[in-house]
C-alpha cells in the first residue's frame, strides 16, 4: 500500500480531532447514536472534501475514489485494535495504514456504522465483510443489527440494513489500488492477525470482539446470516413507513429466501432473457439517457445474485419460518396501507424488483414445496392485488445496453456479442456499426463472425442501397476474421461454404461492392505468386503463413472466387501448384461438400448412362472449380502436368488431423475426374490419359487401410465396371498400331499402357481383397466381369487374377499348351481365331510380358528338348518371328521383362543365336566368352529389325509405331551397355575423376529430312564406345590397381564397336532413317568408347585409332540426315584426336 498523501491525512486527522472535542467531556469512543448528527459533521465534511462528493458530475481519479474505502478501513481497524488492545510496537510494523490510524482518536462502533451509513458506503462495508470468515461476518452483522435497532430508530437505518444485505448477496467486488495491493485482502489479513490473539485478551475485550477462534467456538446460531438479517428486519417493522422501502424490504427478503431454500444451482437464462431484464431495470431506474458501464455492471450483479444459490446457506432457519416472517411482514404493511403502489414515492425499480421476486418464489414453491399453500396464496394475492404496471424498454435502451456490455467487456460480453452480430434493426445502424468497428476484438469468435456475415448477407441480398456502409461492414468483418486463429478461421470458412458458396456475393450485389473485392482477390494472388509461389522451391514458414492468411481472407468473402483463383494459379503458373496446395491443406474448412452439381454439368450428363452413375455424387466446391476450369480452359502439356501434381498434393492425408482426411478425397477425385473421362461417352485420348494419371495417384495414396477390406473407399467408385473399362483400354492399347475403326478411340501413347497395367494390377488387388472378405456378395459381379472379358485381349485376365482368386482357371490360347507343359488343374486352352497353328511361342512371349511370376512359370514349363538340335533350331527361328510380332506392342516394363527372358534363354542354351562377324575382315585374338550373351542378344535384335523393316513388314507400322520400337531398341542397347560395363573392374573410388562427362543434345531439326539408305557394311576388327549419360566409367587409377589379371578393355571396345554397327544399321533400316532415340544411342556408345580408351590407353594403338576414325566415318556416311551425320562425324573426330 502506498503512503497516504499528507494533505488528505491532515484533513481527516483534523476532522476526527474536532469531532472528539465536540464530545467533551466524553470522547468519540463513547459517543451515542443520537449524538452523531452533531458530532459527526466535521468528519462527514472532511470525507466529502477528500472524496469530492460536492462534485457529483466529476470523474475523479480512481485513486481518489479509493479514499472512501481507505477511510472506512482505517476507522474499522482503529476500532478493532482498541477492542483487541493491540500493542503499538507490533502494529506499526504490520499495518501499512498505521500512521494515519494512530493519529486518530479512539472510536467506537457507532462512529464506524454511522460513518458508513452517512456516506452511503454500504457496498464498501459489505465487501470488507465478504473477505472475513463466516463466524466473523455474523459477529459484525450482529453489531450492525444491534446498532440499527438502537434508539433513535429511523427509516434510514432500515435502508442501511437492506443495502448491506443486498451487497452481501451480490458477492465480492475487489478493486486494486495503484500499487496493485487489494485493500480488502489487507484488511482481512489484519483482521485474522487480531483474531489469532483473541485467546489472550481479557474476558471483557474478548466478549466485545467475539472473533472466530478455537478458543471461542461459535454456536450454529451465530453463523446463520439469513437468521440474523431476517429477524432484524422483523424487529424494525414499524420503522418501514414508505412504500418504496416496503417494496425493497420484501424484494430483498424474498430473493434471500429464494436463493437460500428454493434453488441449488444457478438458474440459466438465455442471453436474450438476461438483456431483457437488464434493460427493464435500467429503464425503470430512469437512467435511459446515461447508460454507463457502472450502471449495467450493477444491474448484472443484481441479476446474478437473484438467480444463483446464496453463499450463506442457513443452518438454523427453515423455509417455513422464513416464509412465515416474510408473509407476516407483508400482511402487516398491507394492514397499515403501506403497500400501496399508487403512492407516487415508490420507484419503478423497486416495483419491478418486487414483482419479479414474488414471481420467482411463487413458481418455485409450486414445483418444490406444494405444501406451503397458505404462504403461497398470500404471495399470489399480493402479486395480483398490487397490479404491477408493465415496464417496457425501448430499442434504443436495448442497443445502449448491448454496446456498453461489449465496449467495457462486462460479464457475458462474448455471448452478447453473438446476439449483437444478428442485430439488424435499422434504428441502430449507426451505433451498431460504430460499436462493431471500435470493439473488433470482442467479436473474434468464429460463431460471431459467421453471424455477422449472415447479417451482412441479409442486408446485401435484401436490396440495401447503402453501398458505402455495406463495403465498410464487409471490411470490418474481414478484419475480424483475419484476427482469428487458424483453427477458428477454418470453422468460419466451413460455415460460410455451407451458407453460400459465393459468400457475401451469392445474390444480386451492386457492382460497386464487388469491385473492391476483385481488386483484393487479385492483389492476394499476385503477392503469393511474386513472393515465391511461382517456383517449385520450398517456401519459408513465414511466407506460407502470410499466404494462408491472404487466401483465407478472400475465401471467407467469396469461397468460390478464391478457389477459382487457386486453381488458375496452381495450373497456369509454373511451380505454383506446390504453394497453393500447401495453402489449401491448411484451410480444410474450404473442402465442405456442396452436394449440388452445377447447371452445365447437369446438362452435359443428362440422359447419359456411364460408369459410376450410382457413385456418390457429393462434389466439393474445389472439385466444381477444377471441373469448370477443365471445361473452359485449354490446357497445354505442362498445364496438365501441374494439374495432376496439384490434385495429387491435395489428396495427401492431413498429418495434423487425427482422422488424416485429405482436402480432396481419392473417392471424390475418381468419381469426378476419372469415371467421366474414361467412360465411353467422355473418352478422348487427352481426357483418358489425364484420368488414368489421377486414378494412379489416387490408388497410390498412403491412406490407412480399413480393418475390414469390405469398407474400402474404392467401393463407392463402381469398382467392377471400372475394371472392365480399364481392361477395354488395355485391349485398345494392345492394338494401338493397328488402323483404328471409326467407332474405336485408342490410346496414342504406349506410356499410357505402362500406367494402365500398373492401375489394373493395383485395382485388382484392392477389389480382390474385398471379394475375398465377402465372396457371396460379389459372385454375380465377378461372373459378369469374367464374361465381359471374353471379348477383350486374353492377357487382360491375368492382371485381374487377384479378383478371380480360385474361381476360374487361367485361360490361354490352345497353341500355348503345345509349347508349354502347364498343369491342367490350373490352366485351360481357348480356341482363338488369331492364334492358329504355330502361334504358341507368340502366346508364350505374351505371358512372359505380363508379370515376373508368370515369366518364371513360362520359363520353367517351356517344352523344349535341348538334346535335339533340330528342336532348338526350330524354337530359335520361331522365337525370332514371335519376338518380331510382339515387339511393337510392348511397354518399357514388358520389354525389360522380355530382355531378361531372352538372356535366360541364351545363357541356358535354349535359344541359338549365331554370331557372325559382319563388320570385321579377320577374327581378333580376344577372349569374348564373357561377352557372348551381350553380343548374341545384340545380333538377335538386329535380326528382329531386319524382319520388321523388311519388305514383307514395310507397311505394318505407322511412323509413331516405328518411333516406339526405336525407343525400345535404344532401351535394350543401354541394357547391354550396362551389362558390358559391369564386366570391366572398378576398384578405385576416384574412377569418376578420370571419366568422360559429355552433354549431348541433338539438333532441333533432327527429323526435318527423310532418309532412305541401303547399307553395305564396311569391314573392321574393333570399335570404340563411351557413355554420355554416366559420369562414372573407369579410370586410369582403377586400371593400375588391377592385380593378377588385366582388365578386358580391348574386349569391351570390340563389343561396343559391334553395338555401334548394329545401331547404325538399324537406324538406316528404320523407315525415315532419322530416329532420334537411335541417334542419341549412337552418341552414347561413342562417349563410352572414348572413356574406355582414355582410361586404358594401351587398349588401342595409333593404327587402331586411325582405323576407328575411318570405320566410324564410313558407316556414318550412310545416314541421309545431314544434321545427325554432322554431329556424329564431329564426335568421331574428337574421339580419335583425344585417343591420339
Amino acid at each position: 500500500m502506498t503512503a497516504i498523501m499528507t494533505k488528505e491525512s491532515a484533513v481527516l486527522e483534523g476532522a476526527f480531532l474536532s469531532a472528539d472535542k465536540l464530545c467533551r467531556p466524553a470522547s468519540l469512543s463513547s459517543v451515542q447514536k443520537a449524538e452523531w448528527n452533531q458530532v459527526g459533521k466535521p468528519i462527514l465534511q472532511a470525507v466529502g472534501q477528500i472524496c469530492r462528493q460536492d462534485e457529483p458530475d466529476s470523474h475523479p481519479d480512481p485513486q481518489v475514489l479509493n479514499w472512501k474505502k481507505r477511510i472506512i478501513c482505517i476507522v474499522w481497524q482503529k476500532l478493532l485494535c482498541a477492542e483487541a488492545k493491540e500493542d503499538v510496537e507490533e502494529t506499526w510494523r504490520e499495518n501499512s495504514l498505521f500512521c494515519l490510524q494512530n493519529s486518530l482518536p479512539e472510536v467506537n462502533s457507532v462512529v464506524l456504522l454511522e460513518l458508513v451509513k452517512s456516506t452511503a458506503a454500504a457496498k464498501i462495508f459489505a465487501n470488507f465483510l465478504l473477505h472475513l470468515p463466516l463466524p466473523s461476518i455474523c459477529i459484525e452483522l450482529k453489531r450492525l443489527a444491534q446498532h440499527v435497532r438502537s434508539d433513535p430508530k429511523r427509516e434510514e437505518d432500515v435502508q442501511f440494513l437492506l443495502d448491506v444485505w443486498r451487497e452481501l448477496w451480490k458477492g465480492k467486488h475487489e478493486t486494486k489500488v495503484r500499487d496493485g495491493e487489494c485493500i480488502e485482502i489487507m484488511f482481512a489479513s489484519h483482521f485474522a492477525r487480531l483474531s489469532s490473539k483473541s485467546c489472550s485478551l481479557s474476558p471483557q475485550a474478548a466478549k466485545r470482539l467475539k472473533l472466530d477462534t478455537p478458543g471461542l467456538p461459535a454456536s450454529s446460531a451465530n453463523t446463520d446470516v439469513l437468521h440474523i438479517l431476517l429477524h432484524t428486519l422483523k424487529d424494525m417493522t414499524d420503522q418501514v413507513s414508505s412504500t418504496d422501502l416496503c417494496f425493497q424490504s420484501l424484494s430483498v427478503s424474498l430473493d434471500a429466501l429464494y436463493t437460500s431454500f428454493l434453488i441449488d444451482q444457478e438458474v440459466i437464462l438465455s442471453v436474450k432473457e438476461k438483456l431483457c431484464i437488464l434493460c427493464k431495470f435500467i429503464s425503470a431506474g430512469g437512467k435511459k439517457e446515461n447508460v454507463t458501464a457502472e450502471l449495467v455492471h450493477e444491474a448484472q450483479r443484481n441479476l446474478h445474485a437473484s438467480h444463483s444459490p446464496s453463499q450463506f446457506q442457513p443452518n438454523v432457519m427453515k423455509l417455513g419460518e422464513a416464509l412465515k416472517i416474510i408473509t407476516e411482514l407483508a400482511q402487516c404493511w398491507r394492514d397499515r396501507n403501506v403497500l400501496n403502489i399508487c403512492d407516487g414515492s415508490v420507484s419503478s425499480n423497486s416495483v419491478l424488483q418486487l414483482e419479479q421476486s414474488i414471481q420467482r418464489v411463487v413458481t418455485a414453491l409450486e414445483v418444490k414445496h406444494p405444501t406451503a399453500v397458505t404462504e403461497k396464496n398470500i404471495l399470489e394475492h399480493l402479486l395480483t392485488s398490487l397490479a404491477f404496471p408493465t415496464i417496457e424498454s425501448s430499442p434504443e435502451v436495448h442497443a445502449k445496453v448491448i454496446t456498453t456490455i461489449i465496449r467495457h467487456r462486462l460479464e457475458d460480453y462474448k455471448n452478447v456479442a453473438v446476439l449483437f452480430a444478428t442485430e439488424t434493426s435499422l434504428d441502430c445502424d449507426e451505433r451498431w456499426m460504430d460499436c462493431l468497428e471500435r470493439n473488433q476484438a470482442a467479436f473474434q469468435q468464429h460463431g460471431i463472425v459467421v453471424s455477422l456475415s449472415s447479417t451482412l448477407m441479409t442486408k446485401l441480398h435484401g436490396g440495401s442501397s447503402d453501398v458505402g456502409r455495406n463495403r465498410k461492414l464487409m471490411k470490418i468483418i474481414a478484419d475480424i476474421f483475419s484476427a482469428l486463429s487458424l483453427e477458428d478461421k477454418n470453422k468460419a470458412l466451413g460455415a460460410m461454404v455451407r451458407l453460400s458458396s459465393r459468400g457475401f456475393f451469392g445474390g444480386s450485389v451492386p457492382s460497386a461492392v464487388t469491385q473492391g473485392f476483385e481488386q483484393e482477390l487479385n492483389m492476394a494472388f499476385n503477392c503469393i505468386i511474386q513472393g515465391g509461389g511461382g517456383t517449385p522451391a520450398a517456401v519459408s514458414q513465414g511466407t506460407l503463413t502470410t499466404a494462408v492468411s491472404l487466401v483465407a481472407r478472400v475465401a471467407f468473402q467469396n469461397p468460390e472466387a478464391a478457389l477459382r483463383s487457386c486453381c488458375h494459379s496452381a495450373v497456369f503458373n509454373k511451380g505454383a501448384f506446390s504453394i497453393v496446395g500447401q495453402i489449401l491443406q491448411q484451410l480444410p474448412g474450404l473442402r465442405g461438400q456442396s452436394g449440388v452439381k452445377d447447371e452445365e454439368e447437369t446438362k452435359d450428363t443428362e440422359g447419359k448412362k456411364h460408369v459410376g452413375r450410382n457413385a456418390v455424387r457429393a462434389c466439393s466446391l474445389l472439385c466444381r472449380c477444377l471441373k469448370e476450369m477443365l471445361r473452359n480452359k485449354s490446357l497445354s502439356a505442362n498445364d496438365k502436368e501441374q494439374f495432376v501434381k496439384f490434385v495429387g498434393l491435395l489428396m495427401l492425408p492431413d498429418a495434423h488431423e487425427e482422422q488424416g482426411r485429405s482436402f480432396l478425397s481419392p473417392q471424390e477425385v475418381v468419381n469426378n475426374f476419372v469415371l467421366p473421362n474414361i467412360s465411353a461417352e467422355g473418352r478422348s485420348s487427352v481426357n483418358t490419359d489425364l484420368g488414368l494419371q489421377l486414378l494412379h495417384i489416387a490408388l497410390s495414396m498412403d491412406i490407412q487401410e480399413p480393418q475390414h477390406p469390405s469398407c474400402h473407399w474404392m467401393l463407392n467408385c463402381s469398382p467392377v465396371p471400372l475394371l472392365y473399362i480399364l481392361a477395354q483400354l488395355y485391349n485398345q492399347a494392345s492394338r494401338c498400331w493397328d488402323q483404328p475403326q471409326e467407332s474405336t478411340i485408342h490410346l496414342h501413347f504406349m506410356s499410357s499402357k505402362e500406367l494402365l497395367v500398373s492401375i489394373l494390377t493395383r485395382l485388382g488387388q484392392v477389389v480382390g481383397s474385398v471379394v475375398e472378405a465377402v465372396p457371396s456378395k460379389w459372385s454375380r459381379a465377378l461372373f459378369w466381369l469374367y464374361n465381359k472379358m471374353e471379348e477383350l485381349d486374353w492377357t487382360a485376365r491375368f492382371y485381374l487374377k487377384p479378383v478371380w482368386g480360385q474361381h476360374f482357371k487361367n485361360e490361354v490360347p490352345s497353341s500355348l499348351l503345345a509349347v508349354c507343359d502347364l498343369p491342367e488343374q490350373d490352366w485351360s486352352g481357348l480356341d482363338l481365331p488369331q492364334y492358329g497353328q504355330g502361334t504358341g511361342l507368340l502366346a508364350w512371349l505374351e505371358c512372359c510380358c505380363v508379370s515376373d511370376s508368370l515369366k518364371s512359370t513360362m520359363l520353367s514349363c517351356l517344352s523344349l528338348d535341348q538334346r535335339q538340335p533340330d528342336h532348338v533350331n526350330m524354337f530359335s527361328k520361331g522365337l525370332l518371328v514371335a519376338l518380331t510380332q510382339i515387339l511393337p506392342w510392348c511397354s518399357i516394363s514388358q520389354w525389360t521383362r522380355l530382355l531378361r527372358v531372352l538372356r535366360e534363354l541364351i545363357t541356358s542354351g535354349r535359344l541359338n543365336v549365331p554370331f557372325s562377324l559382319e563388320y570385321v575382315d579377320y577374327l581378333p585374338l580376344l577372349d569374348l566368352r564373357q561377352f557372348s550373351c551381350d553380343l548374341r542378344l545384340s545380333v538377335l535384335l538386329l535380326r528382329v529389325f531386319q524382319l520388321l523393316c523388311g519388305s514383307s513388314c514395310s507397311h505394318w507400322l505407322s511412323a509413331s509405331g516405328c518411333s516406339h520400337v526405336s525407343r525400345l531398341y535404344a532401351h535394350a542397347v543401354r541394357d547391354i551397355i550396362n551389362s558390358v560395363k559391369a564386366k570391366l573392374p572398378l576398384s578405385s573410388p576416384g574412377a569418376a575423376a578420370g571419366s568422360a562427362s559429355i552433354s549431348l543434345k541433338p539438333p532441333a531439326s533432327i527429323e526435318s529430312s527423310p532418309c532412305h539408305i541401303s547399307l553395305e557394311p564396311p569391314t573392321m576388327y574393333e570399335d570404340p564406345l563411351t557413355d554420355s549419360g554416366n559420369s562414372a566409367w573407369v579410370s586410369r587409377e582403377s586400371h593400375l590397381e588391377i592385380e593378377g589379371e588385366a582388365a578386358p578393355s580391348q574386349e569391351v571396345l570390340f563389343v561396343l564397336s559391334q553395338l555401334f554397327c548394329h545401331v547404325q544399321h538399324i537406324q538406316v533400316m528404320i523407315p525415315g532413317g532419322q530416329s532420334e532415340s537411335l541417334f542419341l544411342c549412337s552418341l552414347e556408345i561413342l562417349s563410352h568408347y572414348e572413356a574406355t580408351m582414355a582410361t586404358f590407353p594401351d587398349s588401342c594403338g595409333p593404327l587402331e585409332c586411325n582405323n576407328t576414325r575411318h570405320f566410324f566415318s564410313t558407316i556414318t556416311d550412310n545416314l541421309d540426315n545431314q544434321e545427325m551425320k554432322a554431329v556424329l562425324l564431329q564426335k568421331i573426330a574428337q574421339l580419335v584426336s583425344s585417343a591420339a
